[in-house]
């Protein structure tokens, strides 16, 4: 049996049927897709609800032409399609084969088995591309805050050899890809449409950009449209194609939230950015951190990093500016706090303001001396005053011009 014939069958059954259904996967699993194709067209599906599907689809044309036609028009447009077992292939999203939500009931939270194929355009190999990914996801209305962030993560994520994965909306997730873009690294969109329909039309020029330097990615032939539930069936993809999801904005019952979900429930890295709680646009997100114990709060680039990169590699922890009194051991720092704000202090009185020895005191006012912070008074101990900043003033002009 001909590759070429196997990747037709698979074209033909992400169009009988859509992408992540379980019982088509099975059965590709089981008798190879072009035995699997034959006998969904024979109506032998295993499933009711399947076999009414296929029926639907093959009341509109045959699947087999319709396949051949997609395969066609990709190569017109310069696109290819990827397989398993293909060296393009990103192995990681076989792992959706034991992806099960809690609670799922839904079509698009129970259908959620690996891709039969996916459609890309661009130079680079994909499974190379997904191989050291993050997504950036979040909500379409993003707010400055959210954009800001967003941009911040994609150009940091890009600019240390990290592709970085979202889905070409509005927001957060455009604000990622040109995050990327402008530190002249790889990022992939993946779609929920065909990868010759630029959908949201606003970001067109985005979607070429992309296509110039990294990957425009779906599972639908091209053409198809962008109908509503496709968007979350694509999410699962974001989800276990990447190393980890940071989620930067999502209202309630978003859809960048199921990403996130999906990655957690993958034992991937799911990572929240916090955002005010006055802003409608982080209410999923602080859910999210509320309802997912092992959900991880990420401030930035380096919170980030920590999580999805290599053992080790932590994030600094986050520290104010260093003070000469945190140099100081306990004895030296209770003499200096001691110390009168104005005028001076005898040494028996700062002993015993300290609750310091005679002694320890003058070991530690010397010590303290050298370092400019105390000065010998007659009348005792004061505190030095703190070091002006030198201002330079501006040199005078010669008459006649500078």
């Amino acid at each position: 049996m001909s590759t070429d014939e196997e990747t037709l069958a698979r074209v033909a059954l992400t169009w009988l049927a859509e992408p992540g259904t379980r019982s088509v996967h099975r059965l590709v699993d089981r008798l190879g897709p072009v035995s699997a194709l034959d006998l969904l067209l024979d109506g032998g599906a295993p499933e009711e609800t399947l076999r009414a599907a296929v029926a639907a689809r093959t009341a509109a044309g045959d699947a087999r032409a319709v396949a051949a036609e997609a395969l066609a028009r990709a190569d017109r447009l310069g696109a290819r399609i990827v397989v398993p077992g293909h060296d393009e292939w990103p192995v990681r999203v076989d792992d959706l084969r034991r992806l099960r939500l809690t609670g799922a009931f839904r079509r698009v939270d129970v259908e959620t088995a690996p891709p039969l194929c996916f459609w890309v355009r661009g130079v680079w190999p994909l499974g190379e591309a997904f191989d050291r990914s993050v997504a950036v996801v979040g909500a379409r209305a993003a707010t400055g805050y959210g954009t800001h962030v967003a941009t911040e993560l994609g150009y940091g994520l890009a600019d240390r050899d990290w592709t970085v994965v979202s889905g070409g909306a509005f927001g957060i997730d455009a604000a990622a890809h040109r995050g990327a873009l402008n530190a002249g690294g790889v990022t992939v969109a993946v779609l929920a449409c065909g990868v010759d329909r630029p959908y949201p039309m606003g970001n067109a020029a985005l979607f070429d950009r992309i296509a110039d330097t990294g990957l425009l990615v779906s599972e639908w032939m091209p053409g198809a449209d962008p109908l509503r539930p496709r968007f979350l069936i694509r999410n699962r993809v974001i989800a276990a194609g990447t190393r980890g999801t940071v989620l930067v904005e999502a209202a309630a019952r978003s859809g960048a939230t199921q990403t996130t979900h999906r990655a957690l429930a993958l034992d991937r890295p799911g990572m929240v950015v916090p955002g005010p709680v006055t802003s409608a646009m982080s209410v999923g997100t602080h859910e999210t951190l509320r309802e997912y114990p092992n959900a991880r709060l990420v401030t930035g680039i380096a919170h980030v990093l920590e999580e999805v990169g290599r053992i080790g590699e932590l994030a600094p922890v986050p520290r104010g500016p260093q003070r000469p009194v945190d140099l100081l051991d306990d004895d030296a720092r209770a003499v200096v706090e001691a110390m009168p704000r104005r005028g001076s202090v005898g040494v028996d009185a700062l002993a015993a303001r300290a609750g310091v020895p005679v002694r320890t005191a003058l070991r530690k006012l010397s010590m303290l001396e050298e370092m400019t912070m105390v000065l010998r008074r007659d009348d005792g101990y004061a505190l030095a005053p703190p070091p002006t900043r030198r201002t330079t003033a501006p040199r005078p002009t010669a008459p006649g011009g500078p």
